[in-house]
């Protein structure tokens, strides 16, 4: 792709949601020239639609602790969490939430009087979530705490530099294999290049390779696919977490509404159609067990009744529309009271725990090239991510990135580039979500694995993307090969990657992460296990 114009920076930051925007206001801040580019408008990313809220532990919750968050989110990651990032991320979560608060991000509790008399807080209101042992999740609005997080950091990056309408295409380096700029195409197909030492991947995750979903159009996986292509490696791919409980109004696709897993952290219930608790005896916190644990339990409850959804009980909360005013409102958008009436819900794909393989200072294997947010694979998540992890990772890791960034300055760059072969692997979108959703989302066998991979393959054709779509199906072909690939080789059934022919874990074989690199061919492999 010749570039028709040109532009420089020092960074370059893909994505506008909390790691995206965090990274780029302390880039600037720092006195880096920023350019941040996004596919659609500023605040259109996953960020946004983030509910439930940020776990961190702030030290006046009588009986929490780091250590205690800590050991929560090991043990929800079914063994694959890389211990030291777990802790990093964690112990670094309070003074990355003072400083979003620095910005203007208002919290529940924000400014008020007197100690909450239920979690003992005297400043900010808390929630529990499932796999939590403490009430330590700070929240917004209710229950829209990605929209207040997303506002704020938007209203501080008024002065940066964004290109919206915008997508990234794929990573320019020089003939040492660093990073040296961003192809990017324009929402009319028009191509630019962006020279730059530092690109810093925060564009999320890859949801949108479900046909029923609850990310926003964006989640594409771009992000991930540029980084193998440029030489990165990828890992936990096949660790893709599906949200228990998204509002069921028949069979649908594209982003289906969310029902925060603090709903039942305030005390709701999940019911069958007879209003049998079928959670009890699954897990210790029963209704409270980790997604994993909860979305395979109502996977299972709906193919051993032939039911099409299961029932979330909150007909016993007070207040229910004041403190989740977002389930609330779309709840009745569909004709359901959740005030009188059980909701039906139905699992659907959430979040990707595994990514491009990146510290917790952001950087990758590729010089230049850095990634933070659900685009990166850090270690915190392990096999299953803990509930309100994920914007804590991105506040955290955003941070450190940029401070990765500053210290590699000056490191020699050459002036000669190495532009990327233009034609890459597209299937059609459709076909390859019809794939994934029938034989790789919540339990999976070879047999199915197979079919979809062939399925995949006999549709992908060599193409240039030219325009968002086109740029965004060769992402989604290339990730679906990946997670194929991660899913057949990993033949035990360990935390959101259940695989119904080998139902135990293999603590013996299979206890590491994975790792996906492209072959000369351009194809994902599985290259090497790497140790958790």
């Amino acid at each position: 792709m010749s570039a028709r114009w040109e532009a420089g920076a020092d960074l370059v930051v893909v994505g506008t949601g909390v790691a995206g925007l965090t990274a780029a206001l302390d880039a600037a801040e720092a006195g880096l020239r920023v350019v941040v580019v996004t596919k659609d408008g500023v605040a259109e990313g996953s960020t946004r639609w983030a509910q439930g809220g940020v776990a961190v532990v702030l030290g006046d919750i009588a009986g929490d602790s780091i250590e205690a968050h800590v050991a929560d989110t090991l043990a929800a990651g079914g063994g694959l969490n890389d211990a030291a990032a777990v802790a990093e991320i964690i112990a670094a979560g309070p003074a990355a939430v003072q400083r979003l608060r620095a910005r203007g991000a208002l919290f529940d509790g924000d400014g008020a009087r007197g100690v909450d008399p239920r979690h003992g807080s005297p400043t900010l209101d808390r929630t529990r979530e499932g796999g939590h042992s403490a009430f330590r999740v700070v929240h917004a609005g209710g229950d829209a705490t990605g929209a207040e997080i997303e506002r704020a950091l938007v209203e501080a990056a008024r002065s940066l530099t964004i290109l919206t309408g915008h997508v990234a295409v794929d990573a320019v380096r020089d003939v040492s294999g660093a990073v040296a700029g961003l192809q990017v195409l324009d929402d009319r197909g028009r191509p630019g290049l962006l020279r730059a030492p530092a690109v810093l991947l925060a564009s999320g995750g890859y949801g949108q390779l479900y046909a029923s979903t609850t990310n926003p159009a964006t989640s594409t996986g771009d992000g991930v696919a540029l980084a193998l292509r440029a030489g990165a490696a990828a890992a936990d791919l096949e660790f893709v977490q599906f949200h228990p409980t998204v509002l069921y109004t028949g069979p649908a696709v594209g982003r289906r509404p969310l029902v925060t897993e603090a709903v039942r952290g305030e005390g709701a219930v999940l019911r069958d159609r007879t209003g049998t608790r079928f959670m009890v005896g699954q897990h210790p916190l029963a209704d409270l067990a980790p997604r994993d644990v909860v979305a395979a339990a109502i996977t299972r409850r709906m193919a051993e009744t032939g039911a099409d959804c299961m029932y979330l009980d909150a007909t016993g909360l007070d207040g229910f529309a004041a403190r989740f005013p977002t389930v609330y409102a779309s709840c009745r958008a569909a004709g359901i009271d959740p005030v009188r009436d059980p909701i039906p819900v139905t699992p659907a794909a959430h979040y990707a725990c595994g990514g491009v393989v990146a510290g917790v200072d952001g950087r990758t294997a590729v010089p230049g090239l850095y990634a933070a947010g659900e685009v990166a694979r850090t270690g915190l998540h392990g096999a299953n991510r803990l509930a309100s992890n994920s914007l804590l990772e991105g506040l955290v890791t955003g941070e450190r990135a940029v401070r990765s960034v500053l210290e590699d300055r000056g490191l020699p760059r050459s002036a000669e580039l190495v532009v990327p072969a233009p034609a890459v692997g597209v299937a059609q979108r459709g076909i390859v979500q019809r794939a994934m959703s029938a034989f790789a989302a919540i339990g999976r066998d070879a047999t199915g694995l197979a079919t979809a991979s062939d399925v995949v393959e006999s549709a992908t054709l060599l193409a240039t993307p030219l325009d968002r779509t086109g740029v965004e199906d060769a992402a989604l072909t290339l990730i679906a090969q990946a997670v194929l690939a991660a899913a057949g080789t990993r033949r035990e059934t360990r935390g959101c990657h259940v695989r119904t022919d080998f139902p135990e874990r293999d603590d013996v074989w299979q206890k590491e992460s994975l790792v996906i690199t492209l072959d000369e061919a351009g194809r994902p492999a599985v290259a090497q296990a790497v140790a958790a």
